[in-house]
């Protein structure tokens, strides 16, 4: 990662501004926040910061924050409560604390405390959950507006977040697109419906069932807001299909037992394959990517693009802000318009090309990491004097 001469690293006797990011999700709902901040932790550290990452044990072990300069502190284990005193702490010694999603902003508020008001709040939002729907109970918007008021700025990753985060107080709201590094299909690109070549990537569409049929792939957590209900309905009408399509969904969620009881009980060409640590591999080796949240993206839909994979998603805000033409939009909720769309894809091997070239082409204007880093710089530059 370069260095400018704006941003050079602290002169000899300087001391190096602390910063401290705060990771809150789990499982794949962390999986963006976690990418980024570990892209930008490299950055920062390369930048001359020293960079300190509070989130949970799993996060660690999927991004590797260490490996990129940080120092990584565990405060929430799977399945328990946050550890304030161990943040307190943490967010005690930092000249700036940056929190990535609604769960961090609200662990780093509570954290910093009346005696870490001093201390400088950045939240990043990278999907619409936090602030998008105005209908959730009454303590959810509450915590929602704390975090808003109590950041110094927040940094929304499309237009539509920075309009929202602005409706709930922000004093100060931005956009910031973000670089991202996730593992996936590796270049050039392949043709669509065909497995790219390699025994590797044969075994693996074998193992999750995808023997001389197309493979569709879904990823993210088995619960309402993913639209699961609307793509199993949408694959009655891929059962059809000669041969049919496998949809493989990896994720899990509190709808596992429900939409597993749909699948049985209409025989439909959908697996349910649970929470996998090499989803994207899975995604590399997919003929179509299908994305039916509303209204959250997650990181399908931007790994689908950069891959090259051929996506149908549902044209939620900041689904569409993100796809634009590199992808094929649905209405939200419409099963009939993505069946539709994935069987026209299917059947029309010269569509599914020019689909994959314009979803490269779309990533390719995505800021870089450089770019993402220069910005977070700038925006702590400001608020540290």
């Amino acid at each position: 990662m370069s260095r400018t001469p704006e941003q050079s690293p602290p002169q000899r006797g300087e001391a190096p501004l602390h910063v401290v990011q705060v990771l809150g999700g789990e499982g794949d709902a962390g999986a963006v926040e976690g990418a980024h901040v570990r892209s930008l932790a490299a950055g920062l550290v390369d930048h001359g910061l020293r960079v300190t990452v509070c989130a949970p044990p799993q996060a660690e072990e999927r991004h590797d924050f260490t490996a990129a300069g940080a120092r990584f502190v565990p405060v929430r284990g799977r399945g328990r409560v946050a550890a304030p005193g161990v943040l307190r702490a943490v967010c005690a010694g930092a000249g700036l604390v940056h929190a990535h999603g609604l769960r961090a902003g609200l662990l780093a508020t509570f954290a910093r405390g009346r005696r870490g008001r001093g201390v400088p709040l950045v939240v990043t939002l990278h999907g619409p959950e936090p602030f998008a729907d105005t209908r959730s109970a009454p303590p959810v918007r509450l915590g929602e507006r704390r975090v808003a008021l109590a950041s110094a700025v927040v940094l929304g990753a499309t237009t539509g977040l920075v309009d929202l985060a602005r409706a709930h107080g922000a004093r100060d709201a931005r956009l910031a697109p973000v670089a991202l590094r996730l593992p996936v299909a590796a270049d050039p690109p392949r043709s669509p419906l065909r497995p790219p070549d390699g025994e590797a990537a044969a075994k693996t569409r074998a193992e999750v069932g995808a023997v001389e049929r197309p493979l569709l792939f879904a990823l993210g957590g088995l619960e309402p807001l993913q639209g699961y209900g609307t793509v199993l309905t949408a694959a009655r009408a891929w059962r059809d299909l000669e041969p049919p399509p496998l949809l493989a969904i990896a994720g899990e969620g509190p709808q596992r037992a429900e939409l597993q009881a749909r699948i049985d009980a209409e025989t439909l060409p959908v697996r349910l394959l649970g929470e996998r640590a090499d989803a994207f591999d899975l995604l590399a080796v997919a003929d179509i990517a299908v994305l039916a949240a509303c209204p959250e993206s997650g990181p399908l839909a931007r790994e689908a693009l950069r891959g090259g994979i051929p996506l149908v998603a549902a044209a939620a805000a900041g689904t569409s802000e993100l796809v634009g033409d590199g992808g094929l939009l649905v209405p939200c909720g419409d099963a009939d318009a993505l069946a539709e769309a994935v069987a026209g894809l299917l059947a029309d091997p010269g569509r599914r090309t020019a689909l994959a070239a314009a979803a490269r082409a779309r990533a390719a204007a995505w800021p870089t990491e450089d770019r993402t880093v220069a910005q977070v710089l700038s925006v702590y530059d400001e608020l540290t004097g």
